[in-house]
């Protein structure tokens, strides 16, 4: 049973879902596929990646769709690099990028570096009309690491936002509670996050949506469209175009959602109901 569902305004025992596309703003592959999911097929939200090559050109698309901050400190591509927009030395790399490794960037990156980064990108989302409905944190950065989840909560009190966690299970890997800690703050989050990974078949989110519980479950996947310079940058590009096809133009998921009466939402519900609350 689900308080975040009765506090939505629905019952307990329903389930709901956000479909959400990540990394726009990342390609124009990708951000052709994210507002076309999300303007024609079952997608309900996605995140913005600011520092990334072609997050104006997203911002120029937009046309008011529940879109969030993927706060980012990494750029995980070999030949396809974006850095900071604040002057943060410690977040570069050796090639003048953001590190390509968590690991990497959690070994050397300077932790008020960091909170001014991040405040910029979602400062900047605003500035380019925006209307922010979450943070989130790209490549799960800002989750796993104690002093890195004190800025992302920090963000989200601030600018009064629900965010994206990672689940229950994850909180014993990272050593400390960070639901718990969020939940105290009443930040507000899904009570559970999958994804549709890159390498993953489309059947993947067929089972997802088979096998939903009750409550709100955020389901994150990497849609993008089919060019010669996504096949060139991405060696899973065939797949992210898979999941474009799926969310676009696959009549049979919209028909699993109404059988099993599941219901979509935003992230923008959860906002309203978090800005209220505060």
């Amino acid at each position: 049973m689900s308080e975040l569902a009765e506090r939505l305004g629905y019952n307990a025992e329903d389930r709901l879902f956000i479909l959400t596309c990540d990394n726009l703003g990342r390609t124009h592959a990708g951000n052709v596929a994210a507002y076309q999911a999300l303007r024609e097929g079952l997608a309900t939200s996605a995140t913005l990646m600011i520092p990334a090559p072609w997050s104006r050109a997203a911002a120029k698309a937009y046309r008011g769709e529940d879109v969030g901050v993927h706060l980012t400190l990494n750029a995980e591509l070999d030949l396809y690099r974006w850095g900071p927009i604040t002057h943060a030395p410690s977040l570069l790399d050796g090639d003048g990028g953001f590190p390509r490794t968590v690991t990497d960037l959690w070994e050397h990156a300077d932790t008020e570096e960091v909170r001014r980064e991040c405040r910029a990108q979602i400062e900047r989302a605003i500035l380019w009309g925006f209307e922010v409905t979450h943070l989130d944190s790209h490549m799960g950065a800002m989750i796993q690491r104690p002093e890195f989840f004190d800025v992302y909560l920090d963000l989200a009190l601030e600018f009064r936002l629900p965010m994206r966690l990672d689940a229950d299970e994850s909180q014993s890997t990272a050593g400390f509670p960070f639901r718990n800690l969020a939940r105290e703050e009443g930040v507000l989050f899904p009570d559970y996050v999958t994804s549709v990974g890159a390498g993953e078949p489309h059947s993947r989110l067929i089972d997802i949506l088979n096998d939903l519980e009750s409550g709100v479950t955020e389901i994150c996947i990497q849609p993008a469209s089919d060019t010669p310079e996504l096949r060139e940058l991405d060696p899973l590009s065939q797949r992210r175009v898979a999941a474009h096809d799926a969310l676009s133009n696959d009549a049979s998921l919209l028909a699993i959602v109404t059988q099993i009466r599941a219901k979509p939402i935003g992230y923008r519900e959860l906002r309203a109901i978090q800005q209220h609350a505060s």
